[in-house]
């Protein structure tokens, strides 16, 4: 590694610079919600709003709540308590009192080869009278203008399948240091939102399974969630068979109308993550057992790349290594650094929190490594489920 230090140490500290400013680029072309004006009227599609819940006692009122105080003009709820242990059935009825758009329903036992959230979508679905399904997590908060401008940016693109990419409301310090980087992450390897809608490669679609409309006649022609039952990242995979199917899959930032805490405490964020980041990751790689061995191995040091300033900076100062180290890390770790404070600041997260950003990426690194290891099989709110 000597002739790396014949070089000029901002030379080599540039592609530290390059990435995050692309994941800048990337993120500026996005469409957002804002940009649709909301849909109105006595023509507009009758919508079906379906919240899967299990165990979400602590989320369930705000979700609720935050639904029924939609303009939109026509619309139902339906809220599916999957045999929850606690009282997230109950208080989902105190939240919705008297509307009578809501409904509370318990599927039947969960079947062999399905996981929970897909089988508690599935039996809202097979009870919605809607035009249009929109599938949402109870521990989601929705402005009231999210249906109406959700519905107009669906039919002005003329998407079959629309998510919304909304804010990532975070608590905990290490909610902070490791939700924007890992969010951050994704971006950097598959675009914004208007580069994934425009996408036409299935490995290269996702989708935010926090808020996804569909409409009802390509949700039944392609067999639901039926036809994902198995798959921990269940979104992720209903746009990559949906886009395989030729149907239009879409993405628009909607961070003034969505906001969703996804986990409050450290155990909470790795156990959430360890279920996705392998199960997803895998599918957008090519279906071939070496790639996807490989895989494997380089997953896990894909995080690392963010470690490597601050480590190179720390060992030049403490002369375990030559102070030229000392020199690309310091660069390397403030073009980051700087860049990133911008990006998390425009999806709303706390920018000072990128200064930390080796932090996440080494939390990240530990989490992929431990999703790696556990493969195919998943543990999620008291279920263990083999992943497809």
């Amino acid at each position: 590694m000597a002739w790396i230090e014949t070089l000029p140490p901002w030379v080599v500290a540039l592609p530290w610079l390059a990435a995050p400013l692309v994941v800048l680029w990337q993120l500026r072309n996005s469409r957002h919600l804002a940009d649709y004006p909301p849909a109105a009227g006595a023509d507009v599609p009758r919508v079906s709003v379906i919240v899967p819940a299990r165990n979400e006692a602590h989320n369930i009122e705000r979700c609720v709540q935050s639904l029924c105080a939609t303009t939109y003009p026509n619309v139902e709820f339906i809220v599916v308590d999957d045999h929850s242990s606690d009282e997230t059935g109950a208080l989902a009825w105190r939240a919705f009192g008297n509307d009578a758009r809501a409904r509370v329903t318990v599927p039947p036992a969960l079947p062999d080869g399905w996981f929970g959230k897909q089988w508690a979508c599935a039996h809202g679905a097979s009870l919605a009278t809607g035009d249009l399904y929109l599938f949402t997590d109870a521990d989601t908060s929705h402005a009231p203008d999210l249906l109406p401008r959700a519905v107009a940016a669906l039919r002005a693109r003329e998407a079959d399948l629309l998510s919304v990419n909304g804010r990532q409301e975070t608590g905990t310090f290490w909610e902070k240091v490791v939700q924007p980087a890992i969010f951050v992450m994704f971006f950097a390897i598959l675009g914004g939102a208007e580069t994934m809608s425009r996408s036409r490669n299935p490995r290269r679609k996702i989708a935010n399974g926090q808020c996804l409309l569909v409409r009802r006649a390509a949700y039944d022609a392609l067999d639901g969630h039926a036809a994902v039952r198995a798959y921990s990242a269940e979104d992720a995979m209903l746009a990559m068979r949906w886009t395989e199917a030729g149907r239009r899959v879409h993405m628009v930032v909607g961070l003034d109308q969505l906001s969703t805490r996804m986990y409050t405490s450290f155990g909470e964020l790795v156990a959430g993550w360890e279920k996705n980041l392998w199960s997803a990751g895998r599918h957008l790689l090519a279906d071939n057992a070496l790639v996807r061995g490989l895989a494997r191995i380089s997953m896990p040091l894909g995080p690392l790349i963010g470690v490597i300033p601050l480590a190179s900076l720390l060992l030049g100062a403490t002369g375990i290594v030559s102070p030229w180290w000392m020199e690309f890390g310091a660069l390397a770790y403030a073009f980051s650094a700087i860049v990133l404070a911008i990006v998390y600041r425009g999806v709303r997260a706390a920018p000072g929190y990128a200064l930390l950003h080796p932090l996440g990426a080494a939390v990240i690194a530990y989490i992929t490594v431990r999703a790696v290891l556990r493969g195919d099989t998943t543990q999620w709110k008291g279920r263990v489920y083999r992943a497809a």
